[in-house]
């Protein structure tokens, strides 16, 4: 440690994007180098100074290591090459000139994957009231993916009891989540996911009431037609492709489709096309897109639901921890190959 004008200054070690990504990202597109940063806030600026404690990969990240992204640019801008990379985490206020945070605090929202961060912008900086469950459900079950998976199921889909619910990526850290919901409503649930493992977790750990594995089904429309011979009332779209293709042929009439994201196409040059869309008029369906920060000023509503379940044991959550700075290019880029098992979460430090 050092000093700097008299203000102490520590090593930053830092996951910096080397260059722009075409299609599937590699490691080799980040490395991890190592800055300074001064442990003090300038006053008057309204920045906070942060330790990161837990960082939260995510699909969406692909996207803002492109040049142009096509998320909203209010909440989201590009990477820039050369510099550290951002997203959601968990962290510990060190110094603040902020009057909503103060030393000690622990914060949720995004911030750099770094192990130090200085944050100018505090509009999606938002303080942890409730630290009786483990903080690193902050970048999950407690955090974007929690919030996703509520605005997603209960505000786009309205579900009601009873109904046939059908989650894609569902071991995911959105679908566990999902499916769960669905199950405390009553709802009918099954989930596909790409390896036993997965589907073991989604019937044995989660209470889906089936689950398949997609990589063993040569044909998806029989299969979906297996799950559910009446019909599905509710889709949950995370991976899009040849499974939306197939769900829509076995929609009911007046069923919702709640597009959340559509990881089977994020690597492709061209988009796969989608053949069965007529199904949408001939059965009266309702397929809309949404995106979580729409839904932000519903987050008490959303604790009220979630907390107690995590209390009694309710609902349950798995995370996929990846031990250290170090280890964040290889856990984020084994999202797009499946390799995560639950929510993939990156550890900077526990305290």
């Amino acid at each position: 440690m050092a000093s700097v004008d008299g203000e102490k200054v520590v090593s930053n070690k830092q996951v910096t994007l080397r260059d722009y990504v075409s299609g599937f990202p590699k490691e080799s597109d980040m490395y991890v180098t190592t800055g300074t940063v001064k442990l003090k806030v300038t006053e008057g600026s309204n920045a906070v100074l942060v330790k990161n404690l837990y960082l939260s990969c995510d699909p969406y990240m692909l996207d803002l290591m492109r040049p142009t992204t096509s998320l909203d640019a209010t909440y989201f801008a590009p990477f820039k090459p050369g510099s550290p990379i951002a997203g959601y985490g968990v962290a510990k206020v060190l110094d603040s000139a902020h009057p909503n945070f103060k030393k000690g605090d622990l914060v949720r929202g995004v911030t750099g994957w770094e192990e130090y961060s200085l944050i100018a912008e505090t509009d999606f900086l938002f303080k942890i009231e409730h630290t009786d469950v483990p903080l690193s459900y902050y970048t999950g079950i407690l955090g974007m993916p929690g919030m996703t998976a509520y605005a997603g199921f209960y505000e786009v889909c309205s579900p009601k009891k009873g109904e046939y619910v059908f989650i894609s990526a569902a071991s995911g850290a959105v679908g566990q989540l999902v499916g769960q919901f669905a199950k405390l409503l009553g709802c009918f649930v099954v989930g596909s996911a790409g390896s036993k493992e997965k589907v073991d977790l989604l019937k044995n750990k989660f209470g889906f009431d089936d689950a398949f594995n997609y990589k063993e089904e040569l044909d998806l429309d029989a299969a979906l037609k297996r799950y559910f011979p009446e019909g599905i009332d509710i889709y949950f779209e995370n991976v899009g492709g040849k499974t939306l293709d197939a769900v829509l042929l076995n929609m009911r009439t007046h069923g919702r489709i709640s597009v959340c994201g559509m990881i089977s196409q994020y690597n492709l040059d061209e988009p796969e096309g989608v053949k069965n869309l007529m199904d949408l008029v001939y059965k009266r369906i309702h397929m809309q897109g949404f995106v979580v920060t729409d839904y932000y000023h519903l987050y008490p509503n959303f604790l009220d639901t979630v907390l107690p379940g995590i209390r009694d044991g309710k609902i349950v959550y798995v995370e996929d921890i990846a031990e250290g700075l170090e280890s964040g290019p290889a856990a984020l880029v084994g999202l797009f190959s499946g390799r995560n098992v639950g929510k993939q979460l990156v550890v900077v430090a526990r305290e």
